[in-house]
C-alpha cells in the first residue's frame, strides 16, 4: 500500500473477535499501526506512547488500530497489561501485514527471519492513505507526538 491507495474495507477481528472494517472510521482519520509483536519493550513503548496521547488524538479527530500476527488471546493480555484503550486487530494468517506490504525479512543478532515491520498509516477520512510512517521513523516512545506533530 501507497500513499494515495484507498485502504481495504475489512481490516481484521479485533482481540474479541469483532470484525473491524474500514467504513467503522467513516469521518474519522485512522492510525492503523502495524507492530512486531505483544509483550515486548518496543511494542510497549509504542502502544503505551498512543496510549498516553490517545485524547488528544481523538480530539484531532483520529481513531487508533493497532495489527500484529499474534492470536487474540495475546492481544487481550497486552491491552489488559498496559490498560490500551484502542481495539488491536489479530492478523494470525497474516492476510493484512501482506496486504499493507509489512511482512518482511528482519534481522537480530545475524539472524535473519520474517516479521512485521514496525509501520503506521494514516489514513483520512475518504478511506485513502495520506501518510507512512516507516520503520526507520517510528519513535516508540514519541509515536503518538509524532502523529499529532505530522
Amino acid at each position: 500500500m501507497n500513499i494515495g491507495d484507498k485502504a481495504p474495507e475489512i481490516l481484521g477481528r479485533d482481540e474479541n473477535g469483532k470484525e473491524i472494517r474500514l467504513s467503522d472510521f467513516r469521518g474519522k482519520k485512522l492510525v492503523l499501526y502495524f507492530y512486531p509483536k505483544d509483550n515486548t519493550s518496543g511494542c510497549a513503548a509504542e502502544a503505551c506512547s498512543l496510549r498516553d496521547n490517545y485524547s488528544e488524538l481523538r480530539r484531532k479527530g483520529y481513531a487508533v488500530v493497532g495489527v500484529s500476527v499474534q492470536d487474540e488471546k495475546s492481544h487481550k493480555k497486552f491491552i489488559e497489561k498496559y490498560e490500551l484503550p484502542f481495539p488491536l486487530i489479530a492478523d494470525t494468517e497474516n492476510q493484512l501485514v501482506e496486504q499493507f506490504g509489512v511482512w518482511g525479512e528482519k534481522s537480530m543478532y545475524g539472524r535473519k527471519y520474517m516479521g512485521t515491520l514496525r509501520t503506521t498509516f494514516i489514513i483520512n477520512e475518504e478511506g485513502i492513505i495520506e501518510e507512512i510512517f516507516l520503520p526507520k521513523q517510528i519513535k516508540t516512545k514519541t509515536h503518538g507526538e509524532q502523529i499529532l506533530n505530522r
